[in-house]
């Protein structure tokens, strides 16, 4: 990588070592995490809480080459979890690939199960050459290859007695499977998984950051519009405030039209109908009903369903009363009833340009759009 502790990259807010654990956690073959590493590489795992709560936790230190650190790992997987007949399974994996999958986890368990010892691997997509002295000797056969992979899984007691062998001390081995080879113990494979990387290069750690960021929140938009005439009852509700010198509009309800435009866009942005599916005229919803009422009652359904509000525009149509010194409070107030800052929501006013019952001052109209996202 030509710089620091690749393990301890930044990715996601997390050290690249935290995602590999999270993932192995989330197999349920996996009962305890044996984390060979450095002291500082723990210390910045336990400072963080990057350690999975769910599992028992190991720590061994590391040697010089990767047998040396797998034999310690090992070794302190036994103190901790005794084996005498060695029939339980023991995995490998590199602390580079954060990207293992459950699935992949389940898949070599099973067949070191079946048949002892078990690795993925996936087939080399690439023609391969053989170069000496800088020519081409020839062409390998690469339908015989395949490159290996971790988890590498062995049964206990077969690994127990390879590294007592004399081939462990031997030879430098790269991997688990090599060891076994030396040790004519025969490894089964399973199909291995492509995305299961090792960060190996500075491009992986981008890979990986793509790989593991939480997925975008489901947001939808709704529409929703209102219009009623002017009444004979007095103080107009709009917006949630009031307006004491303009009549009140005519309706079941206090006549809100901007607050029921919104109730009906947020509803509709969410799948759940409308306002008078919810709140019909009745005993359930009774006359000259607070239309903040209504809107809480929205809420709280849109939030049964997963959803939250996250922003509002509206538009209020209406040749009287002025509403320009009007329009902050009704922002406030609708920003409170919904849960947003103030500038989620942005409340605009037209005359109506003396067009239709509104322009003519005999009504008052609104149009909202509502945008929701669903809660993670």
């Amino acid at each position: 990588m030509g710089g620091p502790d690749k393990l301890l990259l930044d990715v996601g807010g997390r050290p690249l070592l935290a995602h590999t654990l999270a993932a192995l956690a989330a197999a349920p073959e996996v009962a305890t995490l044996v984390v060979v590493t450095t002291p500082d590489r723990r210390r910045t795992l336990d400072a963080g809480g990057w350690l999975p709560t769910d599992r028992q936790i190991v720590f061994a230190e590391g040697g010089q080459r990767r047998h040396d650190s797998v034999r310690a790992g090992f070794e302190a997987l036994e103190r901790a979890v005794p084996d005498p007949a060695g029939e339980r399974v023991a995995l490998v994996h590199d602390g580079a690939r954060p990207l293992v999958s459950a699935e992949l986890v389940r898949a070599v368990v099973n067949a070191t199960v079946e048949h002892g010892a078990a690795i993925p691997v996936v087939p080399i997509a690439d023609t391969l050459k053989r170069v000496i002295d800088g020519r081409i000797e020839t062409t390998v056969d690469r339908s015989a290859l395949a490159a290996a992979q971790t988890p590498q899984g062995v049964r206990r007691g077969i690994l127990r007695r390879a590294l007592a062998a004399p081939e462990a001390a031997a030879g430098d081995w790269t991997d688990e499977a090599a060891l076994l080879e030396a040790c004519r113990i025969a490894v089964h494979v399973v199909p291995g998984d492509r995305a299961n990387l090792k960060v190996t290069v500075p491009a992986d750690v981008g890979q990986v950051a793509r790989s593991v960021a939480p997925p975008a929140a489901l947001r939808r938009t709704g529409i929703g519009h209102d219009s009623h005439p002017f009444g004979p009852q007095p103080s107009l509700r709009l917006g949630g405030t009031d307006i004491a010198a303009v009549p009140r509009l005519h309706g079941h309800s206090d006549g809100d039209v901007l607050l029921h435009a919104i109730a009906d866009g947020a509803l509709g942005a969410a799948g759940l109908g409308d306002l008078g599916r919810w709140f019909p005229a009745g005993q359930g919803t009774p006359a000259g009903i607070d239309s903040r009422v209504l809107v809480t009652g929205v809420v709280e359904r849109l939030a049964d369903a997963g959803w939250i509000p996250v922003a509002v525009d509206a538009t209020i149509v209406a040749a009287r009363p002025r509403l320009a010194s009007h329009l902050a409070a009704m922002g406030a107030a609708i920003g409170d009833l919904l849960g947003l800052d103030r500038g989620a929501v942005n409340i605009k006013a037209s005359s109506g340009n003396l067009a239709g019952p509104e322009g003519a001052g005999r009504s008052i109209s609104a149009l909202a759009l509502v945008t929701v996202e669903q809660r993670r």
